[in-house]
């Protein structure tokens, strides 16, 4: 069985979706794992993970809408705001999504749907680099 861990850092543009499906498939190329497991974490407790739509833009667009009703950018609501008006709602929106995704690997790639991709759902107003571990584990020839 072999294993790989490896840190990314994600730039966001302020709240809503990057895709980092391509960043990840980068790094499971050169592990040599064909068969197995990937697990993709991320360290904050004001973004998250979603596998989503990566077709249509509108989807990430809506999701985005949806939270910003869901959890309001309004610091009335809250107790918490010692990290800006916009930390508790970032918080909100975290924990109703992922901080960590398992995805399969098979025949050397990640085995998601044919529109799936993987996003940093960023919940904070400014820009953050976010840092995503992905660790691989599986089953596969000698490294190249």
């Amino acid at each position: 069985m072999r294993q790989q861990r490896t840190t990314l850092s994600v730039k966001t543009g302020g709240p809503g979706l990057t895709e980092i499906t391509r960043d990840l498939e980068a790094l499971l190329g050169p592990s040599g794992i064909r068969d197995g497991l990937a697990t993709v974490f991320c360290h904050h407790t004001s973004a998250s993970l979603v596998i989503q739509e990566n077709a249509d833009p509108d989807v990430c667009r809506d999701l985005q809408t949806f939270f910003e009703q869901l959890a309001p950018w309004d610091p009335a609501r809250y107790r918490h705001g010692s990290e800006g008006p916009d930390d508790m709602p970032a918080h909100i929106r975290a924990a109703l999504t992922q901080t960590s995704l398992s995805i399969p690997i098979a025949a050397s790639a990640l085995d998601l749907g044919t529109w799936q991709g993987v996003y940093l759902f960023e919940h904070r107003k400014r820009p953050h680099v976010r840092r995503v571990t992905l660790h691989l584990m599986g089953e596969g020839g000698e490294r190249p």
